[in-house]
């Protein structure tokens, strides 16, 4: 054991809270090694990314009935007498699987669920979102008689392809029976353990991501009548802004409708956006597994790419479908605003423009009026003026017999009117 004084001095520096974690998710997520014949079982429960702890709680009870401590993080594998326990968390879901290495007796007439305590998996955290039943047959064993395919998988139009270049041969048709599982058939060629292991978990993969996916598909068709609504209101709004060439004071009223629904377009983006994104991301998943499974096709039988391109690609191109009609009503909605807002910003704009030029004129009148009231003062304040000139000259001329008032009072008078109009002129020049 490392003593602390000659511990390395890279485990003295301080580590990012997150390097663990990301160092534990970067590895790949493994089945242990198993060969054939086996059975195996895998619980897919739903739960929510707020339970993961109690998902955790689950499988460590099971594992500690069984004496067993599991490894921390979010995925582990234990040896339980008889069998592998798998658990392993994932974004949106939990899978709970149970390998058990033996001989395979009746196909998928054994309970898979043998073995397990009755009471804990009642109490499996979640919502069973797949349960599937794999049998997996060694190389010596013989294919499955026709009608031995026919009674496991009664639809005749089950899958049935090579994987694993040839290595392997499957059959399935993706229906709950009636112990509430699915079933997965895998004749092993003679492939390792580490293959086997590898191909019956990109199997699940693939069925896990494919359901995932599809998750998405009633959430694009509950709600597309509710975004077909809104397209037709859209469609009625946008025709009467067409209709209106010039603002007719309903333009108001039409663009708080556009708001309105501009609102309840981002509501329902809101709600959906999510589940979309998700079932965009788990089809990318699939499509990769499905690569690297490489089926090949088997006379008289469908292969997991047609099964996929008849019943998981539409389901995706709906969902597709519903984001671009959302997307398409959010940008012709923000259009049809900017210019309904345009147009009512351009009649505001000129309405401001007519109310300055009626100020304008009612100023020019106001200063014709002003120089009219200033010319009639010129004419009082002079008369006053020279009303009282004429007191002073007619006492001067009392005095001075010789002088003539009358005459004083016409000479003053263009002296008068001159000053005071030179007076008034000043005055106003100060004030403005």
């Amino acid at each position: 054991m490392t003593s602390p004084e000659t511990a390395h001095p890279m485990l003295a520096l301080p580590e990012h809270k997150l390097r663990r974690a990301l160092s534990a998710e970067l590895h790949l997520r493994r089945f242990p090694r198993f060969g054939s014949p086996a059975r195996v079982l895998q619980v897919v429960m739903v739960s929510d990314e707020t339970e993961v702890s109690r998902d955790r709680a689950a499988a460590e009870d099971l594992c500690a009935r069984f004496g067993v401590m599991p490894a921390p993080g979010k995925h582990f594998a234990a040896q339980l007498p008889g069998f592998h326990f798998v658990w392993e968390r994932h974004a949106e879901f939990t899978s709970y699987s149970f390998i058990h290495p033996g001989p395979v007796e009746g196909l998928f007439d054994h309970d898979p669920l043998a073995g397990l305590p009755a009471d804990w998996v009642a109490r499996i955290p979640g919502e069973v979102l797949r349960a599937t039943h794999i049998v997996v047959l060694g190389p010596d064993a013989p294919v499955p008689p026709p009608e031995t395919i026919a009674r496991d998988f009664p639809d005749p139009d089950h899958v049935s392809c090579l994987v694993a270049g040839g290595m392997a041969r499957i059959w399935s048709e993706f229906r709950v029976h009636e112990d509430g599982m699915g079933r997965l058939l895998v004749h092993d060629h003679g492939l390792g353990a580490g293959d086997l292991a590898r191909l019956v978990q990109q199997l699940q993969e693939l069925g896990n991501y494919r359901n995932m996916a599809l998750l998405g598909l009633p959430a694009a068709q509950s709600e597309g009548g509710a975004l077909r609504t809104l397209e037709d209101r859209l469609a009625q709004v946008t025709a009467e802004i067409a209709e209106t060439a010039v603002s007719n004071g309903e333009d108001e009223l039409l663009l708080g409708d556009l708001s309105h629904l501009a609102g309840q377009l981002a509501h329902l983006k809101a709600r959906t956006s999510y589940r979309m994104s998700a079932t965009e991301a788990y089809g990318e998943l699939v499509a990769e597994r499905l690569k690297n499974l490489a089926p090949e096709r088997i006379p008289g039988h469908p292969a997991l790419t047609d099964f996929t391109e008849r019943r998981l690609n539409p389901g995706l191109r709906t969902c597709r479908a519903f984001v671009r009609r959302l997307d398409d009503a959010a940008s012709r909605t923000a259009l049809a605003s900017s210019l309904l807002r345009t147009r009512v910003e351009t009649v505001m704009e000129r309405q401001s423009r007519d109310l300055l030029a009626s100020m304008n004129q009612r100023a020019r009148i106001q200063l014709r009026l002003q120089q009219t009231v200033e010319g009639l003062s010129v004419v009082a304040i002079s008369y006053y003026a020279l009303a009282l000139a004429g007191y002073l000259f007619h006492a001067v001329q009392a005095l001075v017999p010789s002088l003539n008032a009358t005459l004083m009072s016409a000479i003053a008078l263009p002296v008068i009117v001159g000053g005071v109009a030179w007076s008034i002129r000043r005055m106003t020049r100060h004030l403005h």
